[in-house]
């Protein structure tokens, strides 16, 4: 095994951890404002693993706020009895990069407890879908996880479904349009060496959403590796 795979996954099973651990304490509860979830996860974090660094903003939503892209800005909700929340954090741990989100369904809501289930059923596919295909672009993975929300109810909610990850800071390109994305139309080979001739590693999102009850739900973690 690499050096990167191991951090990688080292960083990973760090980030399991640091959700297991806000489940535990009972962090996610009506009431409270996405902001205060942040700062207590961002807390937590560093006091129990040193993380002092997050690559990228720390997201919580919940409500119609589940909706959004990455990208979208939102205003502060109270998370409600019966909400989906998620949370995508990007933690730096010993300067290995994790990218982790998960979503949880408060109530009892069908629907939304089944969106939980889908999300995971959907990375797990597209993952074995990239394991099959040797020469599978990052076009064709975006093409094959959009597909997956229809025949489940739902609608893909993002033009982007992961990105490259690694050694902090990770590999970014300049120029124009996303040369490292999962998204339509781009026909990168997921195996293609980075710029300096190493294993490029990727991190796979899934993002579901039901526009008419104004809800969904996120999913992400490392693809490959």
């Amino acid at each position: 095994m690499d050096q990167a795979v191991e951090k990688l996954r080292a960083a990973q099973h760090k980030a399991e951890a640091l959700f297991a651990d806000v489940i535990a304490r009972g962090l996610i509860k009506p009431g409270r404002l996405e902001s205060e979830v942040s700062d207590e996860i961002f807390a937590l974090a560093k006091d129990r693993f040193g993380v002092r660094r997050h690559w990228h903003k720390r997201i919580v939503r919940t409500g119609a706020n589940t909706l959004l892209t990455y990208d979208e800005d939102s205003n502060d909700l109270r998370i409600g009895a019966d909400d989906t929340v998620f949370l995508d954090f990007g933690p730096v741990f010993d300067a290995w990069e994790a990218d982790f989100g998960r979503t949880y369904a408060l109530g009892s809501d069908p629907r939304k407890q089944q969106l939980v289930r889908d999300l995971e059923e959907a990375f797990r596919l597209g993952r074995e879908h990239y394991e099959r295909t040797p020469e599978l672009t990052a076009g064709e993975l975006y093409d094959f996880v959009v597909a997956l929300a229809p025949p489940r109810g739902w609608e893909f909610g993002a033009t982007s479904a992961g990105h490259p990850v690694g050694h902090f800071p990770h590999e970014r390109p300049t120029g124009y349009g996303k040369p490292l994305s999962i998204c339509h139309g781009n026909d990168l080979s997921l195996r293609e060496p980075d710029k300096k001739g190493g294993v490029r590693h990727w991190i796979l999102e899934i993002h579901f959403v039901d526009r008419v009850g104004r809800f969904g739900g996120f999913y992400e973690e490392l693809l490959t590796c």
